[in-house]
């Protein structure tokens, strides 16, 4: 039931693309491109049925609608899947044929990295078409986004600690980090740098003793997190975080952090925060940072420009909560809202009529 599918959610384009010679099958999809371009990355993943890959990529592409109008981009959202074993799938013959397929769309869809690809899988995807971010720093990109993600937490985080505390100084307050990787480690010299305390646990125990060497963090188990006291609980690994089992266990006044999909059931649980008076920060606001990074390459990258941007993080998050007061529902609930009333704005401003190729009248 595609077109039933397609048709709830409003979605643009399924593309099914198949190439025998290198093994290729992709499905790409464009939820929306009513605020400009659809962007969004490439996965790869093993897939155990087609209905399955087609489910992940009509959620994925929502998902990116939302996130990149909730972070003030000019893109629409998409989202390609690649059915296969990206361990053992991959050859220049199978990412050259994806290049081509997007960009036989003309630029209406922009691929980037995703779960299973990487920035040499940009590149070849590259040699075929420019509609494609997250390539080489040698190309024109800025690189590993992961510090531009963790100074996009670090600005929800502030703006968070205003909301739940009346001040967005981090200075002297304790942060709780599940999780020390790429985006958190950076989220956390951030931090340390402000005069935050930091409270840190994670599976792997050199990024712990990474953390506690370098900025002082005090080291718990991977269950204690939940437990600790803290101003401010920061989930930066794992998605479904916040649950009816978790949830309980908080000690905090807020909760912001850098994880997909913290909340388990977004509805119920962001309600339950909201009952115990645990202000939330919308994580695919909060997250944002990386793709509003990856998005400035498409107008000839310039890191001061993509850190501007990035700040403007905290602003977003102002909104929300502004929206949230107005309405008289959760951050999360609003982040949508704020979201949707952008695209609707500018669906009203394109009922406009504007002359283009095909109205203009040749006269002589």
């Amino acid at each position: 039931m595609i077109f039933e599918k397609m048709e709830q959610y409003d979605y643009e384009q399924l593309i099914f693309c198949h190439d025998e010679t290198s093994g290729l099958k992709a499905i790409i999809c464009i939820h929306d491109t009513t605020l400009g371009p659809a962007l969004g990355g490439c996965r790869m993943w093993k897939y155990d049925t087609e209905e399955e890959a087609i489910e992940d990529v009509l959620r994925l592409a929502k998902g990116m609608t939302y996130k990149n109008a909730a972070a003030g981009l000019n893109l629409g959202g998409g989202k390609t899947v690649v059915i296969g074993d990206a361990e053992k799938d991959k050859s220049e013959a199978f990412f050259r044929a994806l290049g081509r397929y997007v960009n036989s769309l003309g630029g209406r869809y922009i691929t980037a990295e995703d779960v299973g690809t990487t920035v040499n899988d940009m590149d070849t995807i590259y040699q075929e078409t420019p509609y494609v971010c997250g390539i080489s720093e040698s190309y024109g990109s800025g690189g590993n986004p992961s510090p531009m993600t963790a100074y996009g937490v670090y600005m929800a985080m502030k703006r968070t600690a205003k909301e739940a505390f009346g001040d967005d100084s981090l200075e002297g307050r304790t942060i709780a980090v599940q999780g020390v990787g790429n985006v958190s480690y950076n989220l956390c010299r951030h931090l340390h740098e402000e005069g935050a305390k930091l409270i840190v646990t994670d599976i792997n125990d050199d990024s712990v003793e990474r953390a506690v060497n370098d900025f002082g963090a005090e080291a718990v188990g991977i269950e204690d997190i939940y437990s600790v006291e803290a101003d401010i609980f920061a989930p930066c690994a794992l998605g479904g975080i916040l649950n009816d089992d978790t949830i309980p266990k908080l000690k905090v006044k807020a909760v912001c952090g850098s994880a997909n999909n913290q909340l388990l059931d977004s509805d119920k649980h962001g309600s339950q925060l909201e009952e115990l008076g645990i202000v939330y920060a919308p994580d695919y606001v909060v997250n944002c940072g990386g793709v509003i990074n990856v998005a400035d390459e498409l107008q000839g990258y310039n890191a001061e420009r993509a850190k501007s941007k990035v700040k403007e993080i905290y602003n977003q998050m102002d909104k929300i909560f502004s929206i949230a007061k107005r309405d008289g529902v959760t951050p999360t609930v609003a982040a949508d809202r704020l979201a949707e009333e952008r695209i609707d704005s500018m669906m009203r401003v394109r009922s406009t009529f504007s002359l283009n190729e095909v109205t203009t009248l040749n006269r002589r």
